[in-house]
């Protein structure tokens, strides 16, 4: 090897390690004042901001994803809407978007992958899910029981 390369591996290594340490520099030396203070400054915040929230919004923050969908289908879906997102278990990554890349992922208690029977009622989810979200470039993708593909769609 020559000496140019030698250099250059050393370079690459020190970089990488440097990264490495950088990353997990307050990660888990078992302070957790960071915790303490970010847990004190939320309590201080929300304080006073949620006593004056209406009933109905404490119960759909408290709501898991999967319930807030199933709410909004039995509001506003269609009977064969309804029928389908009965079967959802699990949402993930609705909650938190910035319209760049969107993904979520509905999760059901259908059986046989993309050649089993949750394929038809799994476009449905993808219709109700974009009618529940709004996104500039989201995509959601539908699982069955085994977290294989049944389906996905934009929302």
């Amino acid at each position: 090897m020559g000496m140019k390369t030698k250099i250059a591996l050393g370079a690459v290594v020190g970089i990488a390690v440097i990264g490495a340490l950088s990353a997990n520099a307050g990660d888990g030396d078992g302070d957790a004042k960071s915790d303490n203070r970010t847990s004190a400054s939320a309590g201080e915040k929300t304080g006073g901001a949620s006593e004056a929230k209406p009933a109905e919004d404490k119960a759909e923050e408290k709501a898991s994803q999967a319930e807030q969908f199933k709410a909004f289908v039995q509001k506003n879906g269609t009977p064969k809407e309804k029928d389908a997102v009965s079967h959802v278990t699990k949402v993930q990554g609705a909650d938190e978007q910035n319209d760049i890349l969107d993904a979520a992922d509905v999760y059901t208690d259908f059986t046989g992958g993309i050649m089993g029977e949750g394929t038809g009622p799994a476009k449905l989810i993808a219709s109700s899910f974009a009618d529940w979200k709004d996104s500039e470039n989201g995509l959601v993708t539908i699982y069955d029981a085994d977290g294989e593909l049944l389906g996905n769609g934009q929302f």
